[in-house]
């Protein structure tokens, strides 16, 4: 029995569940001053995976294969399915071509080399997981998108036929061959701020992909709350979680969960292995660009959560476990102790 559900208010705004606090513009001035300082970006280029349409022709032998892409971009292969998440390829996340947070290294895979993609999965509407210019490309490919509700008002404005849209509640699912897609609760909040007045007026979620003999989960953006032990109890074990780790800040502690509470969702789905993402490839947030994974990788061994932790562009399968890719600079970055996050 599930207790979280979306609810909307009066004006028909959806609500978190339990309910965030908004960052103010103080806090965040205040953020600005005191948690800047850190190497915020990389100094050396950052080392990817090139990745073309080939490397995709083979099934993955035991079922999963998942390829980061970047930030939280990424494809999906289970049970003879390919989902793509989340695809950015913008040079910026922003509603601003020369404005705004600049990708730190090329996306791993050019968009038009894609592979043959069952569908397309959004989990928000924010402008480092939503690129208009990929999904008209991807949409005149006439490829299916599986999205929350709300969230095709911005599609249909790019002019994405209907047809190829599928909007769904938490808890709400489709089938897809033998396969079961799910959409599943997140604590985050929605808006594009090039258009105003559309404030949390799409909802935000994960996704479970529940196979036969493989099951995936992908968080989205979310801060800690019961949807991820609930989301554990409905559908894991799962063979791999995927949970962002980056662009937290003291000034929004209800929006971005942060590495050390990552990891205790990746335990509360009940994850065989816990894939971070959000962090390298965008600056988002104030701390050290290599700060997230560093203490990733420090809560995972003391919670021993088996974590994977990938370079853009390389690939994870169930048969590889836990591993990591020490790929990234060994730079100075706060412990938990030093910067402590909420917590659960």
């Amino acid at each position: 029995m599930t207790l979280l559900v979306s609810r909307r208010d009066a004006r028909g705004r959806y609500l978190n569940t339990p309910p965030s606090r908004q960052p103010s513009i103080a806090r965040v001035l205040t953020a600005l001053w005191t948690e800047r300082g850190a190497v915020t970006r990389p100094q050396a280029p950052v080392p990817i995976v090139p990745r073309r349409a080939d490397d995709f022709h083979a099934a993955p032998a035991d079922g999963l294969r998942v390829t980061w892409l970047g930030h939280a971009s990424s494809i999906v292969e289970i049970e003879g399915l390919r989902f793509l998440l989340d695809p950015v390829w913008a040079e910026r996340a922003s509603p601003l071509g020369a404005i705004g947070p600049r990708r730190f290294h090329a996306p791993p895979l050019p968009l038009d080399a894609l592979p043959v993609i069952d569908a397309v999965l959004l989990s928000h509407d924010h402008y480092d997981h939503l690129d208009a210019a990929a999904i008209r490309q991807l949409a005149a490919r006439g490829l299916r998108f599986i999205v929350p509700r709300g969230l095709g008002a911005h599609l249909a404005r790019w002019r994405v036929p209907a047809a190829q849209v599928l909007e769904m509640d938490w808890w709400e699912e489709v089938r897809l061959g033998g396969l079961r897609v799910v959409a599943t609760p997140a604590r985050h909040f929605s808006g594009r701020a090039w258009h105003f007045g559309d404030r949390d007026r799409a909802l935000w979620c994960g996704f479970a992909l529940i196979g036969a003999q493989r099951r995936f989960y992908y968080a989205g953006d979310s801060s800690y709350f019961g949807g991820f032990a609930e989301v554990g109890r409905a559908f894991g074990p799962f063979d791999a979680a995927m949970i962002e780790i980056g662009a937290y800040s003291q000034a929004w502690p209800d929006v971005h969960i942060g590495p050390e509470a990552a990891v205790r969702a990746a335990r509360d789905a009940r994850a065989g292995v816990f894939l971070p993402v959000h962090w390298g490839t965008f600056d988002l947030a104030f701390h050290g660009w290599t700060e997230p994974i560093e203490r990733a990788l420090v809560a995972a061994a003391r919670e021993a959560q088996p974590i994977a932790v990938l370079r853009p562009g390389a690939q994870w399968t169930p048969s590889e476990g836990a591993s990591v890719d020490r790929w990234w600079p060994s730079l100075p970055w706060r412990t938990a102790e030093q910067y402590p996050l909420p917590l659960p």
